[in-house]
């Protein structure tokens, strides 16, 4: 017999669901059999699957050993192999949250099965810190809860515990956290603007178009962006923009500003060709200047009492501050304080 008690990131789901994360390997059909019979019980009773679990709630498995280990697979045997992230890209961490300062060239999460995302290596820092035991990950797995392109750096939020993940879910999901961000531009914006527009993207090329009208597939976009100096180096023109995302949809910043002819510097898919090559010669850069600068969590209903009101800001990569002196553009016209890498 192994005796299991449901702890707080366990907690709320339906015991069946909870099995079935417990008994991985196992056919849905063998659980149920087993509650029927009751080899599985909840509380000491006869149970469907279909009751809701509390935290201390206690399941016993009255099934041997063997079987308990035939039908558990272990979904985190290597986490400790993978790369953790740094403690010096942690911007914030309580029990339930963390927020990361994500670099360029990392997934969000991973595309396929051999990818390693900052999502696993977010789970390998817990595990390796003795923030999280590997053979919790089996019931209840923190997760990234917004995504950021693989080139673009800046605030990644994740849930540590239920509670961290099921709010920071909610919050993006409605857009109640506000999300600014730091980019580079071509040409001269003299004004803060609003724009809207209908983003459709191909699958095939993994590529967006921007449209006046809605399309087939298309989905309505709004960005709003901020001037905060222009600049010039040798013949290229640029501004430093605070950009505000309204909508989330794939590559909506950089393709929403190239469609207004201000792409972003070193965007291989959407920028000017030209510019990039003169960045790259110049500065090495090979990736858009796309930063996800802060995150503002709402001041009224929120579950976690911590975040109310708080704003987290991810210091942008010291290229950006290479560049703006390359401009003569730092510190001097820089309309608020930036905070850089170093």
């Amino acid at each position: 017999m192994v005796e299991v008690n449901i702890s707080k990131n366990e907690a709320g789901q339906r015991f069946d669901k909870f099995l079935f994360k417990y008994l991985n390997a196992a056919p849905k059909s063998f659980v149920y059999k087993m509650l029927r019979k009751k080899n599985i019980v909840l509380n000491g009773k006869k149970s469907t699957g279909d009751e809701k679990l509390c935290e201390g709630d206690s399941v016993k498995l009255f099934l041997a050993v063997e079987t308990i280990e035939k039908f558990r697979e272990s979904k985190s045997a290597n986490v400790t192999n993978i790369p953790s992230i740094s403690k010096k890209d942690i911007i914030f961490e309580d029990d339930d949250i963390l927020l990361i300062n994500k670099k360029a060239g990392i997934l969000s999460q991973k595309a396929e099965a051999k990818d390693v995302s900052i999502n696993e290596m977010m789970i390998s820092y817990l595990v390796n810190n003795n923030k999280v035991s590997k053979e919790s990950l089996n019931t209840f797995k923190p997760s990234v809860c917004n995504r950021l392109d693989r080139n673009t750096t800046g605030l990644i939020a994740c849930g540590k515990s239920l509670i961290g993940l099921q709010e920071l879910s909610r919050l993006f999901k409605d857009r109640d956290i506000d999300k600014y961000y730091i980019t580079l531009v071509k040409g001269v914006v003299n004004e803060k603007k609003s724009i809207e527009g209908y983003l459709h993207k191909d699958e095939k090329t993994n590529k967006v178009s921007i449209h006046s009208s809605q399309i087939d597939d298309s989905e309505y976009i709004k960005t709003t962006y901020i001037p905060l100096g222009s600049f010039k180096y040798k013949n290229i023109e640029g501004t430093l923009l605070k950009v505000k995302l309204h909508t989330g949809k794939p590559h909506q910043i950089r393709a929403h500003l190239s469609s207004i002819n201000h792409p972003i510097f070193g965007d291989t898919k959407y920028g000017c060709i030209s510019t990039n090559n003169i960045l790259r010669a110049d500065f090495n850069i090979k990736y858009q200047l796309l930063h996800s600068y802060s995150l503002t969590f709402p001041k009224e209903d929120l579950l976690l009492e911590k975040l109310k009101g708080k704003t987290f800001i991810a210091p942008i990569p010291n290229v950006y501050k290479k560049v703006l002196e390359g401009g003569n553009l730092w510190p001097l016209g820089i309309q608020e304080d930036l905070e850089v890498q170093h």
